[in-house]
């Protein structure tokens, strides 16, 4: 028996990109710590290409789909957590040979975990990887807690509106900015209310004295970032001078023992920035969530590559 499946492939010269359905062998006998998934939804997400290649784990044909919802057909023996007929969600890893975009997959049980019976399997795989993303960001990274203010950029964004919802369910303040009017009306409407909207889409408003003002000069606890700007004015793009803060204003508009969560894999911080943040006791952090998304085989590899290893460490998330 063969199943078709979507896979992503990429021409030498890395230009050209196609998606070709391709016929798979039936999946192998479910052993040890693996389920077999009848796959119910998948999200399609951008695939990474730079990150693949920094991997060593470019190849012909890569599967198409990892954020998936489903229902559990089978387990191997050493599984724990769940059993046939249990409906799940979870994201495949980097690694995965088995495209989300099938109608079975195979997948270790730590990707999974169970789905909330009042969300359904779209909603589920759709949210799935910016929930992820919002709950690494507040929760592991900038250690959210009562009573903290929190900037949000780009809040009508999936991570932003996830993690707007994460922030006041732990009682934080909330400021966000918009990049659009449609964007800052939708953000408006937001129950319990936004503390201050900032509409950056017309370039007249300034996001640190806007901060600055709102928080009585003290600056804020937290700011998760959509990016930012690196140079000066007229070595960026003319699009992302409107939209995103420079640098210098995240720093600024930071309050002492701050946590800046940042989305900006190329940061760059000259010695008076890092000054600065010493000054305030503040921290950087950066968030790449594709991390806890590695089989523990490409975990080691790129850890023992970037990071310091931290052997024995299990990472746990939640729906």
């Amino acid at each position: 028996m063969t199943m078709k499946g979507l896979y992503f492939q990429q021409s030498s010269t890395s230009e050209e990109v196609t998606f070709v359905f391709r016929d798979r062998e039936n999946l192998p006998v479910t052993e040890d710590n693996y389920v077999k998934l009848q796959v119910k939804a998948c999200a399609l997400s951008q695939i990474n290409t730079k990150l693949l290649a920094e991997m060593k784990m470019e190849k012909e044909f890569f599967p198409v789909g990892r954020e998936v919802a489903g229902i559990v057909l089978d387990v191997g023996s050493k599984v724990s957590f769940f059993q046939p007929d249990d409906e799940v969600v979870g994201i495949l890893p980097l690694d995965s040979e088995d495209p989300g975009l099938c109608e079975a997959v195979r997948v270790h049980e730590h990707y999974l975990v169970h789905k909330p019976e009042k969300v359904t399997w779209t909603e589920a795989a759709g949210t799935i990887r910016d929930g992820l993303r919002a709950y690494t960001a507040l929760h592991y990274l900038s250690h959210l807690s009562p009573g903290k203010s929190v900037l949000i950029m780009d809040g009508a964004s999936a991570l932003g509106t996830i993690a707007i919802q994460l922030a006041h369910h732990r009682g934080a303040k909330v400021i966000s900015t918009a990049c659009s009017l449609e964007d800052k009306q939708f953000l408006e409407r937001f129950r319990p209310p936004i503390a201050r909207v900032i509409d950056v889409s017309n370039g007249k408003a300034h996001v640190t004295d806007s901060c600055l003002e709102e928080m009585g000069g003290l600056g804020v606890d937290i700011v998760l970032d959509a990016g930012v700007r690196l140079y000066s004015k007229d070595d960026e793009p003319a699009e992302k001078l409107q939209l995103l803060p420079h640098k210098h204003d995240i720093i600024t508009l930071l309050g002492v023992g701050g946590h800046w969560v940042t989305t900006e894999e190329n940061l760059q911080l000259d010695p008076p920035d890092s000054h600065c943040l010493f000054l305030k006791g503040a921290a950087v952090a950066f968030l790449n969530d594709e991390v806890w998304n590695l089989s523990n085989v490409q975990q080691g590899k790129y850890l023992s590559t970037y990071f310091k290893r931290r052997d024995g460490e299990v990472i746990n998330w939640c729906f």
